[in-house]
């Protein structure tokens, strides 16, 4: 499976942006598939996950500012980032991995992309 994001860039604070995490096989239906960022200097951390069954999870850092979401049949996860601040400037990356658990720990991950940079000032 491959995954590719899209929709980074840079935005002043208060902005938004979309992410979108592209599959190249039919995953997102039956996997646990997130968002995970890392800034310089600090570890790679979840922001959100959603499950096979749609349930979503989100850090308490972005917890009422971001939206997951999937497209099953078009094989596409998405991150809606609202009210973005500068401690949320990092990479992002989608993952993924099979199964009916949720996590937003990188090491349960299996599937990762390349990441797509969001700097917020």
């Amino acid at each position: 499976v491959q995954l590719v994001e899209s929709g980074g860039g840079s935005v002043q604070a208060g902005g938004s942006l979309r992410l979108s995490c592209g599959a190249s096989g039919s995953i997102y239906g039956d996997a646990c598939v997130g968002w995970l960022r890392q800034a310089p200097g600090k570890e790679r951390e979840g922001v959100a996950s959603i499950d096979a069954d749609g349930s979503t999870f989100f850090s308490r850092s972005v917890k009422g500012r971001f939206t997951i979401s999937k497209d099953n049949a078009k094989n596409i996860l998405y991150l809606q980032m609202k009210n973005l601040k500068p401690g949320d400037t990092a990479m992002y990356y989608c993952a993924a991995f099979r199964g009916k658990q949720w996590s937003l720990l990188q090491s349960d991950f299996d599937y990762w992309g390349q990441g797509t940079q969001v700097t917020v000032s």
